[in-house]
């Protein structure tokens, strides 16, 4: 069973009663992590609610997300008095507050961590030690950008935050655990779309200051008769640079020629960073796809898990 606490910012805390529906989004990157949870609504809450900053969900005891309170809904109507009570995961705090605008000549992870992540309170584990130099963070970045994008630079991954609001300075994807998909399985449904569109053959990097033109080939794409050039102005900048920002762009523009989607009935079967191994002979499908996003409800239909798959 699915249980909700609140925590308020003059130190008290509650359960909510009963949850009669419910509904958690996991991302693994942004938007973060989100929540929605309805129970009835008494007069003893009014109190409460305007008050609640902090959330915890737990399934039989085990946290499901750990967040910041959004907004609470009260509601009279035919179904009765209901309370509503959305809100997002601890990352939500690195993506509200903006960081000042900043160039690092020489920076540890442990620097960027302590300057952009330790005001917010959010436990940090860092597994890979990474440092740069030249980095700069623009004027009205968040805070999670600031992160996201040293990490990304010097490390080639994006951080995360788990669901009990521990921010992870390391690789997501292919992180966890293996959901099998066989014709045992219990699929409410499943959809498979493959899609050229959108998927970049080329980047063009037009360095105007110094003259340079640099091209990026996205080597599989073009292979298989993809044709999308985009080109990019940038100020003088390193070969480096303009690799990397190359091969970003390449990288993000295939994130979604290949998904999957599927439906279970129950909940929590997978997360983002775990992967789904799909052996389905009735219908042709085989292959290993990560979880990227991954959504459990409960409502009037009962538990169900929806996961979207990609291969990365």
């Amino acid at each position: 069973m699915m249980v909700l606490q609140l925590d308020t910012y003059d130190g008290t805390s509650c359960t909510l009663p009963t949850l009669l529906r419910w509904d958690l989004e996991y991302t693994g990157a942004v938007p973060c992590d989100s929540l929605s949870a309805t129970c009835l609504y008494d007069k003893g809450m009014a109190d409460i609610l305007p008050k609640a900053v902090r959330f915890t969900a737990l399934w039989d005891g085990a946290v499901m997300l750990r967040g910041v309170v959004d907004a609470y809904e009260i509601s009279m109507s035919r179904q009765g008095l209901l309370a509503v009570v959305e809100g997002r995961g601890m990352a939500a705090l690195l993506l509200d507050n903006e960081s000042e605008a900043l160039t690092y000549e020489q920076a540890e992870l442990s620097e960027i961590l302590e300057n952009h992540a330790a005001p917010y309170g959010l436990p940090v584990e860092a597994r890979q030690d990474v440092s740069g130099s030249g980095y700069a963070v623009a004027s009205g970045s968040s805070q999670w950008k600031a992160i996201q994008g040293f990490t990304r630079r010097f490390g080639g991954f994006d951080p995360y935050v788990t669901r009990e609001g521990t921010l992870v300075a390391a690789p997501l994807w292919g992180s966890g655990r293996q959901l099998r998909v066989d014709g045992s399985t219990p699929l409410l449904s499943l959809h498979k779309r493959e899609q050229r569109y959108g998927v970049i053959s080329e980047v063009l990097i037009q360095d105007k200051v110094q003259k340079i033109s640099h091209p990026v080939l996205n080597q599989a794409f073009v292979r298989t008769g993809g044709m999308r050039r985009h080109v990019l102005y940038m100020p003088r900048s390193t070969a480096d640079a303009r690799r990397y920002t190359g091969e970003y762009q390449i990288a993000q523009s295939s994130l979604e020629q290949l998904e999957i989607s599927l439906e279970l009935p129950f909940a929590f079967a997978a997360f983002p960073g775990d992967q789904v191994s799909l052996q389905l002979d009735r219908l042709g499908l085989a292959g290993r796809y990560e979880v990227v996003q991954s959504r459990s409800r409960m409502d009037a239909d009962g538990l169900r898990t929806e996961l979207t798959g990609s291969v990365r």
